[in-house]
């Protein structure tokens, strides 16, 4: 099916009319979008909820107004293709990122999105852990591997490591050959040991900066003086990448000063590292700890969840 014989209609959408709290989202009828050239019509099973889907819905850090759709994590069925598009056949189960950050539309029945920022979902994974993968997955991806360029026996100290990024990251690492080392409540420390960490530092009751030294590469989630004090736990020559794109001036000075690197990561939608993931996934090396699911119309309630910050893993919305 292509472009020209897609019957559009309508579909359901959650989006909202002002910024603010959990309140503003609701659940809309939108046109049904068709597949551009290059692009795919995606019949949405499943949505990630991730922090920057909440903190866009509240400031419009980085969506326009006028206010769009928001999520970027989609699972789902191919529906129809356009023009040139060679990769995917409609009734492909797929799953990817929507580009980042201006490409959002995730919470929708139907989404449209580059074919090439899409993979293949794995056969040993439904809809709800493939939505919950691709924006968290390819930020641990793209931090650890095409920016640190983690080593096997590297020591790796992964903040919040049982939050959405965190817990993907560590097994990233540890499919890597490092040695990880992680930050998290002590209550989250069993399952951290499940997915692969080496050591875990509570962060309630311990200072990882007394703790930990000589480490390779940091990732860090969190910013503020966590990242600032995560430079002096560095080896020379070491690497400390930022997903918090926020007042890092000053930590990159003093990274310049203690001879290591400071890289600031804004996640990029990557065929490449979808197909990695993806391989990651097949073979038993990574999966999403879902925390929580909630249908599209309850959105609001998923990010009112979130905001919390008591979430282990991912939070999901399904769409029927």
């Amino acid at each position: 099916m292509t472009e020209t014989n897609v019957n559009h209609g309508t579909m359901r959408a959650v989006s909202q009319d002002d910024f603010g709290g959990p309140e503003v989202l609701k659940e809309v009828e939108r046109p049904r979008p068709a597949p551009g050239i290059s692009e795919i019509l995606v019949r949405v099973h499943a949505a990630g909820v991730n922090p920057t889907d909440w903190k866009n819905r509240a400031h419009g850090l980085w969506v326009p107004d006028p206010l769009p759709v928001l999520g970027w994590d989609v699972s789902g069925v191919v529906e129809a293709v356009g023009f040139g598009v060679t990769l995917f056949q409609p009734g492909d189960e797929v799953f990817g990122m929507l580009p980042y950050p201006h490409g959002a539309g995730a919470y929708a029945e139907y989404v449209t999105g580059p074919a090439r920022a899409f993979a293949h979902k794995p056969a040993n994974i439904d809809h709800v852990e493939g939505g919950a993968l691709p924006l968290a997955a390819l930020t641990a991806y793209q931090a650890l591997v095409d920016t640190a360029d983690v080593r096997p026996g590297q020591r790796v100290l992964i903040h919040a490591a049982a939050g959405g990024v965190g817990h993907l990251a560590v097994q990233i690492a540890k499919a890597r050959g490092a040695y990880v080392i992680g930050t998290a409540s002590a209550g989250k420390h069993d399952l951290l040991r499940e997915l692969g960490a080496d050591e875990l530092i509570d962060y309630r009751t311990e200072d990882f900066a007394e703790r930990v030294k000589d480490v390779d590469v940091v990732l860090d989630t969190l910013g503020g003086d966590v990242r600032t004090r995560s430079l002096d736990v560095l080896r020379p020559g070491g690497t400390l990448v930022t997903i918090v794109p926020v007042a890092f001036e000053d930590d990159a000075r003093k990274a310049a000063e203690l001879e290591a690197r400071l890289a600031v990561l804004l996640v990029e939608a990557d065929r490449a590292g979808m197909r990695a993931v993806a391989d990651l996934v097949a073979e038993g090396k990574l999966r999403a700890r879902v925390d929580a699911t909630f249908p599209l119309a309850e959105a609001g309630k998923a990010h009112a969840h979130g905001e919390t910050g008591r979430t282990t893993g991912k939070i999901v919305l399904t769409v029927d």
